[in-house]
């Protein structure tokens, strides 16, 4: 008897289920094994009935429930219950799911300067007052999926890798439980290091990297090391698959920005960074956007809005709990 499995979407823009796509002939191969009861994304399940004619919302129970996003609307809140109550298993997919992601980024903003921002002074859109009629209410801000709901499995990752969701499915069909990697990027990265004291002050990632094309990345200097805010120390590792052996973004010449989030579930990417930084002899006040150390994992409390500021930057301090 296959395995059912209920995915649900909420505040997330669609790149883990295109992840789960480019899972490729594996997908199809899973197709034989699990059963999908409901995903909006693929197929036309409507949360109150065909036609309308339920007054609840109605979720299939299944096996496997798996849901993306983070919750910020009443409505996303009471999808993400009702897929825990009908599921046996409930995996949060996606950063933003397990950490806030980039949805969590608007905490620093009170709902009242966000709907100021884009109804009233967009530069692209005439002015007009924030809709108010059958749209879900908001909630104080964004939430990770295991604030609201109880998670069992984690599966971090802006998108998480193809390999990972296809070793998901199969260890959870194998009756197991998957087991995410516990190294950060850094662990994984193949530059050259030099030591401390090599760099004292951050900057901006306005300028390429140092290095030449013809050289393998391990001639290549370590691009914090370069004075580069890179993400690498305190990121959880995954991003290059089960058979690669390069984060994405360094493989690139790029610092890691570090979306698959803390290398720990409960960890603090910002309280970490500053840690490794200072250790290193780096001064910290040089960082130039300091809340972007939690640029995808703002939820759990750690990225907070500062009273009376605005999201179009003007005068804005937007701190985190450690900072105040």
């Amino acid at each position: 008897m296959p395995v059912t499995v209920a995915a649900e979407s909420l505040s997330s823009c669609a790149g883990c289920e295109i992840s789960m796509l480019n899972m490729g002939g594996l997908f199809l191969e899973l197709l034989k094994e699990i059963r999908i009861v409901h995903m909006p994304l693929l197929f036309d399940h409507k949360y109150f009935g065909q036609a309308g004619e339920e007054n609840f919302i109605g979720i299939p129970e299944a096996d496997i429930g798996i849901v993306s996003g983070g919750i910020r609307n009443e409505e996303q809140l009471e999808v993400a219950l009702k897929v825990r109550a009908q599921c046996r298993i409930l995996v949060a997919l996606g950063t933003c799911a397990t950490h806030g992601g980039i949805p969590a980024l608007m905490n620093r903003y009170s709902d009242e300067d966000l709907f100021r921002r884009y109804y009233r002074t967009s530069e692209t859109t005439e002015a007009a007052a924030p809709p108010n009629e059958v749209v879900p209410r908001f909630l104080d801000r964004t939430y990770a999926l295991d604030e609201k709901a109880r998670v069992d499995v984690y599966m971090a990752g802006c998108p998480p890798h193809p390999d990972y969701l296809g070793a998901m499915f199969q260890t959870l069909l194998d009756g197991q439980w998957p087991e995410m990697p516990t190294k950060s990027v850094c662990d994984t990265c193949p530059t050259r290091r030099e030591g401390k004291g090599n760099v004292q002050k951050i900057r901006r990632f306005t300028r390429s990297a140092r290095f030449q094309n013809e050289k393998p990345l391990s001639e290549m200097k370590c691009l914090l090391e370069q004075g580069l805010l890179c993400m690498g120390p305190v990121t959880r590792a995954g991003c290059a698959g089960l058979h690669g052996n390069v984060p994405m973004c360094i493989s690139a010449r790029v610092p890691c920005r570090g979306c698959f989030g803390p290398v720990k579930q409960d960890g603090n990417q910002l309280l970490d960074m500053l840690n490794a930084l200072a250790s290193n002899g780096i001064d910290v006040r040089s960082i130039p956007d300091r809340h972007s150390l939690l640029r995808f994992s703002g939820a759990h409390g750690r990225l907070i809005r500062a009273s009376g500021r605005s999201p179009k930057g003007e005068g804005r301090d937007v701190r985190s709990p450690a900072e105040h």
